[in-house]
């Protein structure tokens, strides 16, 4: 019998390369209860496509933090969270609240908690202090789990330092805080910057958004692209969508209302011609083993490859239809296969 062919995260990336971990292409956002429940409700529906951040940072009233807390680790260890994607945003390392809403989240639903967002940081320092408060809680607790960091960029600070944020083992994935990025500017930077359109031009915020895509990228983590507020636009969010995937490099967007959630899967969703080239491509790459194969007049070999998996990757993250041989040789759980499909 022949070896079985392996797997193209095996076959295609030298080991200890960087390579981006395949976290759903949304992060939809929601803070009070009946938004949460709704926000729910709505994965539960549509699978776990997007996922869900229950925030306690903008979600709680002030003097209110420790029970909204409870409220998100109510939910988050509920049979509501059917897909085990809901994470949780939590206060600034130096707010009041942080050290005893993180022990209560970790304590409470450390085993379920999908990441746990630390937003505003100042630099590295603070990165490190919020992964040393959550390895803390998550040992005093008995949670046999590293629970997965995301960071918000949103400072001078951590602009500065993003290329060692990136690095950090700890960290997934770092979103841009667009909103308090533009305020720390004092004015400098007007409104318009935080618009659906602004955004894009503004030479500041694009140079913020390329570091912070480009620094994920060098370190295998995903770059998380900042909100549309206009959320009644579906046509101007699609076109953001477009923008921050296509010129930026962002591989996953937030969401503040549920209707964006569809539009932000599709916008990132391979198209039906690219899905198909890549899947012919990547079969009978498999069928010769991953050696260079000719197909449709054009060589095509490991580099290629990488980047086919890529597509053919990001359409089963978004739910797009595959074949079922394409299933079989790579998404199903004995995905290895012999040398002849």
């Amino acid at each position: 019998m022949a070896e079985p062919v392996p797997h193209p995260r095996e076959a295609l990336f030298e080991p200890g390369e960087p390579a981006a971990l395949p976290l759903p292409v949304c992060d939809h956002y929601a803070g009070v209860e009946p938004r949460m429940r709704k926000a729910l409700a709505l994965q539960a529906e549509l699978g776990p496509i997007f996922d869900v951040t229950l925030d306690a940072e903008d979600g709680a009233p002030v003097g209110g933090e420790t029970e909204h807390a409870h409220l998100i680790a109510e939910l988050v260890a509920s049979a509501d969270n059917r897909h085990g994607r809901v994470g949780a945003r939590v206060h600034p390392v130096g707010h009041p609240a942080f050290a005893a809403e993180i022990d209560l989240l970790v304590r409470r639903c450390g085993h379920r908690l999908a990441y746990l967002m630390v937003p505003k940081p100042e630099g590295l320092a603070d990165v490190q202090r919020a992964v040393d408060e959550i390895d803390h809680a998550a040992r005093v607790h008995g949670i046999g789990r590293d629970i997965p960091v995301h960071v918000l960029v949103e400072t001078h600070g951590a602009l500065r330092e993003v290329e060692a944020i990136a690095a950090q083992p700890r960290v997934e994935s770092l979103s841009f805080g667009l909103m308090d990025f533009v305020s720390a500017h004092r004015g400098a930077i007007p409104q318009s910057a935080m618009g659906v359109e602004g955004q894009f031009e503004h030479p500041l915020v694009r140079r913020a958004k390329l570091a912070i895509a480009a620094a994920a990228h060098g370190f295998g983590k995903t770059p998380s692209h900042c909100v549309v507020t206009e959320f009644r636009n579906t046509r101007a969010l699609a076109e953001a969508v477009a923008r921050a995937a296509g010129e930026f490099g962002y591989t996953r967007m937030w969401s503040i209302h549920p209707a964006q959630v569809p539009v932000i899967v599709e916008g990132f969703a391979p198209s039906a011609r690219e899905v198909d080239l890549a899947s012919e491509v990547l079969l009978d790459a498999w069928a010769a083993r991953w050696a260079p194969i000719s197909h449709r007049d054009t060589l095509h070999d490991r580099a290629s490859y990488r980047y086919f998996w890529h597509v053919l990757d990001k359409a089963h993250r978004t739910g797009q239809p595959l074949s079922d041989a394409v299933r079989d040789a790579f998404f199903s759980p004995a995905a290895s296969r012999p040398a002849s499909p």
